[in-house]
């Protein structure tokens, strides 16, 4: 069941998602499917959120994206881009978003930077590219090695992208540390609940 405050954290972050397609897209070497920031989005919404709240934020953010509203970076929205090259990311953001919050949560509280950043190259990172792989190879009719070598020009931004994220995510954990679960918790709730 979520509350009114998991409501409004799910609405925020959406909205952090779209603030970050502000950030000017860049295409490296006349590529279909841009760079932009709003992969940044993604993982911070699973880094802060945790799983549930996270792949929440960012399914209301492609359904606002879907509907038509230009929240893709670059200005894009509508059903259309879900036919593009970038299909196989944009599905894959909110499986980022869950992966990331999921090793998240499972860490635990205090948030470590170092383990952080790995949560998030998983799933920010590896997971997101291997779905968005598979869609560029799908929708371009090219192969998957092909695919992995277009994606390429990706994972040195990417990389960059999950360490801030992870301090970013610290920096917030610090402010707000009941976001996610200390360690512990989770495993501990069931056994309280029975007896």
């Amino acid at each position: 069941m979520l509350t009114s405050r998991d409501l409004s954290l799910i609405a925020i972050f959406s909205g952090v998602i779209a603030a970050l397609g502000l950030v000017p897209a860049v295409s490296p070497f006349g590529g279909a499917v841009p760079i932009t920031a709003q992969s940044m989005g993604i993982m911070l919404a699973g880094a802060v959120l945790g799983a549930k709240r996270g792949a929440l934020s960012v399914l209301l953010f492609l359904a606002l994206v879907a509907v038509g509203l230009p929240l893709l970076a670059g200005g894009r929205g509508g059903l259309g881009v879900f036919a593009g090259p970038s299909v196989g990311y944009l599905i894959g953001f909110p499986v980022a978003a869950w992966l990331v919050g999921r090793l998240t949560e499972r860490i635990g509280r205090p948030y470590k930077v170092t383990l952080g950043a790995m949560a998030n190259i998983l799933g920010g990172v590896l997971a997101l590219n291997v779905l968005g792989i598979i869609g560029m190879s799908l929708v371009l009719g090219i192969s998957l090695v092909k695919a992995t070598v277009l994606a390429a020009a990706f994972l040195p931004g990417d990389l960059v992208k999950a360490v801030l994220t992870a301090l970013v995510a610290s920096g917030v954990h610090a402010a707000y540390p009941g976001l996610i679960p200390a360690r512990g918790e989770r495993t501990a709730a069931p056994d309280r609940v029975s007896a």
